[in-house]
């Protein structure tokens, strides 16, 4: 059961990570998290019970590799929840520390790769006879320094240090959520959060119990904590899934910037501020994303974005300063129609343009979707007739062009 709900986390992580790392950096830290976990489980489940000496060697030659990652779990869940609850998804300086016991571990394990493939042989041959072999296995220097139960015991408390740090986060703020202006739309992803957290603390203690307490392999209390493992980590791969029936728990949770500045601030490339407003109402939301609206648009008309065959949500944010997950909650609750959509409208809207001054009497219609952001004739005869209802040939008949 593990093995499987590993693979199927390995898989769905590189799924949401493939389609989101562009747009989310939230999602990003999340994708890696959930990827980290799962290989952990996969990795320890091989190790522990396969029974081919040839995989087990395998496992004892990418030990430098899984094993850092694993030491990366937790910074990537404190990433996560810290981006998610400030609204701040920029990597700092500082973050750099949390990376120092997977390069510390790193190090001490790279002379693994360069070692003999007939030791490994010869230590994977023991541990498939009796996985206590491993305590006599020494495959990073750490092996030398420290105890073997203190190596192997290490990461998942380090993982449950870091759970526990991001609790106490989504704490603090839980309690002074009222003090802050989050979208009315997004507060589920506090319910979001605290399942997560809950699961994974749930997770990390049944399996560092388990790590613990080897010994006890087959007793009342193994197969207890066992089967808690495996429902929480059946948890973990529901939430896995989850952002691909719901995109919107990536979003995380906005906050409505509220200071003493004028709105047109946004307008002239600026972050953008509203004042006099009661804190969480509609009102103040509507009037936020009205003003996302009238900052996409002026972006668009001006600058023309669309005429480039990459234009994507990060794009228009970076171009006029605003959250790429600010805008997914203002095409989702304003204008209810995707980024594509919207995209799409001014491409249409540019190459009715193009037809109207008589550039189809020399270009070709692919041609004039080409000039006008499309990156094929399929996508641009497909896009005009969603929005005009006709083709655009059929347009220039009409139009006398």
């Amino acid at each position: 059961m593990v093995l499987i709900l590993a693979t199927i986390g390995i898989f769905l992580s590189v799924i949401l990570l493939y389609h989101h790392a562009r747009r989310f950096t939230s999602a990003v830290y999340l994708s890696l998290f959930f990827l980290g976990v799962s290989l952990y489980m996969f990795y320890q489940y091989v190790l522990v019970t396969s029974k081919s000496v040839v995989v087990v060697s395998y496992s004892l030659l990418l030990i430098p590799i899984f094993g850092s990652i694993i030491y990366l779990i937790g910074p990537l869940l404190y990433w996560y929840v810290r981006s998610v609850l400030s609204d701040r998804t920029v990597f700092k300086k500082s973050d750099l520390w949390h990376l120092l016991p997977m390069v510390i571990f790193f190090l001490a394990a790279l002379p693994e790769l360069f070692g003999s493939w007939s030791d490994k042989i010869e230590a994977a041959t023991a541990i498939v006879h009796d996985t206590k072999a491993m305590e006599f296995y020494k495959p990073t220097l750490l092996s030398r320094i420290f105890s073997y139960p203190f190596m192997f015991i290490s990461r998942p408390l380090l993982i449950l240090g870091y759970t526990c740090w991001s609790i106490i986060i989504f704490t603090r703020y839980f309690i002074r959520r009222k003090e802050l202006n989050i979208l009315p739309g997004q507060e589920f992803m506090i319910k979001w959060l605290l399942v997560l957290l809950a699961s994974l603390f749930i997770l990390v203690v049944s399996h560092t119990l388990l790590t613990i307490d080897f010994t006890l392999a087959g007793s009342n209390l193994f197969v207890a904590l066992n089967a808690l493992k495996v429902l929480s980590l059946i948890n973990l791969i529901i939430l896995l899934l989850s952002p691909f029936f719901f995109p919107h728990v990536l979003y995380g949770l906005p906050q409505i910037p509220v200071q003493n500045y004028n709105k047109n601030e946004l307008l002239a490339g600026n972050k953008v501020y509203i004042k006099d407003h009661p804190k969480n109402s509609s009102a103040f939301e509507t009037e936020y994303l009205l003003t996302i609206q009238k900052a996409a648009d002026k972006c668009m008309e001006e600058f023309q974005p669309y005429l480039q065959s990459d234009c994507n949500l990060a794009s228009l944010a970076r171009l006029t300063k605003i959250p790429a997950h600010h805008y997914s909650v203002f095409f989702r609750e304003l204008k209810k129609q995707s980024f594509n959509d919207y995209r799409n409208e001014w491409r249409v809207k540019h190459a009715k343009k193009l037809i109207l001054e008589g550039r189809s009497s020399d270009l070709s219609m692919e041609g004039i979707g080409l000039l006008s952001g499309f990156s094929s004739r399929n996508t641009f005869y497909n896009a005009f007739k969603k929005v005009e209802g006709i083709s655009p040939g059929a347009f220039a008949a009409q139009t006398g062009d």
